[in-house]
């Protein structure tokens, strides 16, 4: 496992990860010389998280789907709201429900792996950055087929609306890691398919509609109060 993940980091990821353990932890000392450093580190983890969130790496205007879409609208409408007043709390409160609702699938799929044996490489393996392209995909048609299998036959997606395109990516690397087939049987074990009676609705699912509305709503606003401003200079 070691080796083959090695040589798939040599492909796909920074020359950091292929590094030797041994020499990485003595690099991560455990009291930072510069407390600075540390909290900018922390600072820059936390927006690389999410950013690695987002449900379509390839779509740079975060548009192309509902949720995508409703995420960025709120994200934008909140840094135009007071810091600290009711709107900029209830934005926030909309914005955290959706990043936990991606948080708790991505958490399906690393404990699946960590089952697996891949503790250590469980992070690395469910980072897909903002420029990833399907050309470098070793075989996209069987990640596409395993991505499908996993929407329809496991509720490790926990809702009805087609898989974040992200995950296909994640898929072609476990196929090449040759695991593919045993994430699949984990995932039909660990998260199998509920029945359409006891399917429960996820608090994405209930208030997405709710969220577009109001994203558009404000979008609405925001257009009504540029005339309006337009016509007084007029």
């Amino acid at each position: 496992m070691g080796a083959a993940f090695k040589k798939f980091c040599m492909q796909f990821c920074c020359c950091c990860c292929v590094g030797d353990e041994d020499d990485e932890d003595e690099k991560q000392p455990l009291v930072p010389q510069d407390p600075l450093e540390y909290f900018n580190r922390e600072v820059q983890k936390r927006r690389d998280e999410e950013t690695n969130l987002w449900s379509e790496p390839g779509d740079p205007s975060h548009s192309e789907r509902d949720d995508d879409r409703v995420l960025y609208g709120l994200l934008q409408a909140r840094t135009k709201t007071r810091m600290g007043s009711t709107g900029y709390r209830r934005l926030s409160c909309d914005i955290e429900a959706m990043r936990d609702t991606r948080r708790e699938v991505r958490d399906k799929w690393r404990t699946i792996l960590e089952n697996l044996g891949f503790m250590a490489e469980a992070d690395s393996l469910l980072t897909v950055s903002a420029g990833a392209s399907h050309d470098r995909m070793r075989n996209a048609p069987a990640a596409r087929a395993l991505l499908k299998a996993l929407h329809t036959e496991t509720a490790i997606f926990d809702s009805k609306a087609p898989p974040p395109e992200r995950y296909l990516f994640i898929l072609d690397r476990l196929l090449y890691l040759d695991i593919g087939e045993d994430f699949l049987a984990k995932a039909k074990r660990f998260y199998p398919p509920r029945d359409d009676s006891d399917e429960e609705v996820t608090g994405l699912g209930i208030n997405l509609p709710l969220l577009l509305a109001r994203v558009e709503a404000m979008n609405g606003a925001d257009d009504d109060e540029s005339d309006r401003e337009g016509s007084d200079r007029s």
